[in-house]
């Protein structure tokens, strides 16, 4: 059981850590270019962390016999 919640935390946080890494390199060519843009790069930059949130609810479920 505690594998399985490890597992729903550890693949989503490596899946967050790469979609943030290509969005961070992008959102730092648009405000350069576009300075207007930064607080729609700050949001997009905060929607892949929804995948660990969940998986870390998921990963309590697990261990708490919810699921």
């Amino acid at each position: 059981m505690v594998f399985s919640a490890a597992l729903a935390v550890g693949i989503p946080a490596l899946a967050t850590a790469f979609a943030q890494a290509r969005i961070g390199s992008v959102a730092a060519g648009s405000v350069a270019e576009k300075p207007e843009t930064a607080g729609t790069m700050i949001i997009l930059e905060a929607i892949p962390e929804t995948m660990v949130i969940l998986g870390f609810v998921v990963a309590i479920m697990l261990i708490l016999q919810f699921a």
